[in-house]
């Protein structure tokens, strides 16, 4: 991490800066910090692109100027090292979140950007009336806001929602009061795209321009929400059955739009103008991140086609160049990064990289979506659209088109497993914890077919590391490696793993009756990083 630049996440004229009870009123974040009136606002359709160009942004927090810190400590050193995909080579002195020595001022992180680079700027844009001028740019706005705070959400648990923006101190929401809102604001949304896409009309600007995702196509946008909608539902499968079944029906039934079936559909933003990819930013740059132990085994293990495509191999000239990935929690020495930083990193340095710093950022693809309906099917629910088996091959032949992979005799593969971790350096090895294979089973136990959906899943959503981690917690799914050194003090299972962050110390500092109130939402063992989610059931 370098020299951080707090609030340095989008350099444009409607920089959000500082933070101080963000959870309260935040008039004052709505008001002198733009330039731009209300009025000025409603008459021009360039600053009314600017609010959404800079909340789709946000949900991944891009950096301008080459400064990506917020990025890196809302997801990188959080959960992108938790899903397994990723680990740094940075001992950032020695206690981390990487080894669950969870760091207060990088826990607040995901927090500040989500209420102040998400939840403020389109709460300017409502104060526009747009919502009844042109509904279906309020319905993107609607859904960029359940995107980005359903990510929220999934890393703290309760937090405010419903009353964000009332004046006096706004309290915080159940989680499952949270995604119910969720559900409600997709609702409005779809209908609203609906009627849009059906009458054609013409708006009066051109929304392509504003529309970094899918230039302004209603139906792109449409089939997004439906696919956004069974990823929510399937988050609280265990937690609120009927509630998941209903909205997963609803969100694959084809009356009501589709959801994403092509690598053409998928919710990649781009990367425009001074502003680059923060994940390739750190990994190319600073060399702070580079490939976790757990991926690197699991594609080496299934001679995954896919891993040339994810990952570089080792420089490290100690020993011979080959995929190597680092355990969690091995970093703790000052000296480390000099151990590790050779280990493989992103793709960026062959011919063909497929990491550049003009990558457009991924937050959904088709992949993603056919693997959701697998367990769909899986759970017994309608409107899936194909059997366990084929959506399941289908998932993995639309990442590897997506990668341009060929697939060989991948999906027949019934052999290959999951290899140990080998680190050359400490001439460490441990055995692989899963020892699932890829081909289909239709005779497999229920406990098999998922753990190779959601494997074969969390594969295909590379490098999108928090739904990945989201995905893990829920289902156990994929058989992560323990982290070596846990420095949490009991508070965090090595064996259970890390499963959400603790509230801002500024939330203690500014709202401490409404924080208290949000831990005891909470449950579990309070506001640390062994509690579960309402979600995370651990069924």
């Amino acid at each position: 991490m370098h020299s951080y630049k707090s609030g340095l996440w989008i350099g444009v004229a409607l920089l959000v800066a500082g933070l101080s009870a963000c959870t309260k009123n935040f008039e004052r974040y709505n008001t002198n910090n733009t330039g731009v009136t209300e009025d000025q606002l409603a008459a021009d359709f360039n600053n009314l692109g600017l609010y959404l160009k800079s909340t789709q942004m946000a949900i991944y927090n891009f950096s301008g100027g080459g400064d990506p810190n917020s990025f890196q400590v809302q997801q990188n050193l959080n959960a992108d090292c938790f899903s397994g995909y990723f680990m740094s080579p940075n001992p950032f002195g020695g206690n981390t979140n990487m080894n669950y020595g969870l760091v207060s001022g990088w826990n607040g992180e995901a927090y500040k950007v989500g209420y102040l680079s998400i939840m403020s700027p389109i709460a300017r844009l409502r104060k526009t009336g747009i919502e009844n001028t042109y509904p279906a740019v309020w319905a993107v706005a609607q859904i960029l806001q359940v995107t980005g705070m359903s990510r929220v959400t999934d890393i703290y648990g309760p937090i405010p929602y419903s009353r964000v923006g009332e004046t006096g101190t706004v309290p915080y929401d159940s989680q499952q009061d949270i995604y119910k809102r969720f559900f409600l604001e997709l609702d409005t949304a779809s209908k609203a795209l609906r009627t849009q896409i059906s009458s054609g009309t013409a708006l009066p600007f051109n929304f392509g321009s504003f529309d970094l995702v899918y230039n302004g196509n209603f139906t792109q946008w449409l089939r997004f929400a439906n696919s956004l909608r069974l990823r929510l539902a399937m988050h609280i499968s265990e937690a609120d059955k009927n509630m998941a079944k209903q909205e997963a029906e609803k969100a694959m039934d084809p009356a009501n739009g589709g959801v994403l079936t092509d690598n053409a559909d998928n919710m990649l933003v781009k990367v425009t103008g001074d502003f680059t990819n923060p994940l390739v930013f750190i990994a190319q740059n600073w060399a702070d991140t580079r490939i976790n132990a757990t991926l690197q085994c699991f594609l080496t293990g299934f001679n995954d086609p896919r891993v040339g495509k994810y990952m570089d191999k080792s420089t490290d000239a100690t020993f011979p160049a080959q995929y190597v990935g680092i355990r969690m929690g091995s970093i703790t020495g000052a000296n480390d990064k000099k151990d590790y930083v050779g280990y493989s990193s992103l793709n960026t340095n062959d011919g063909t990289p497929s990491f550049t710093l003009k990558t457009p950022v991924q937050l959904m693809t088709a992949a993603e979506v056919y693997f959701l309906r697998a367990e769909a099917v899986y759970r017994g629910w309608s409107n899936a659209g194909g059997t366990m088996q084929q959506l399941y091959e289908q998932g993995i032949t639309t990442s590897m088109a997506q990668w341009k992979a060929a697939p060989g005799g991948y999906l027949n593969n019934d052999s290959s497993r999951p290899a140990p971790s080998v680190d050359p350096r400490l001439k460490d090895t441990i055995a692989n914890p899963s020892k699932i294979t890829i081909k289909w089973d239709n005779a497999a136990r229920d406990s098999v077919k998922l753990e190779r959906i959601i494997t074969q899943k969390w594969l295909a959503m590379f490098p999108e590391g928090q739904e990945a981690w989201t995905e893990f917690r829920r289902t156990s799914f994929p058989k992560l490696f323990p982290v070596i050194h846990n420095n949490s003090g009991g508070a965090i299972s090595t064996a259970v793993q890390i499963r959400r962050l603790p509230y801002p110390q500024n939330e203690y500092n500014t709202n401490p009756a409404t924080v208290a109130a949000g831990v005891k939402l909470l449950g579990g063992t309070g506001d640390n990083g062994g509690t579960r989610l309402w979600w995370d059931t651990g069924k």
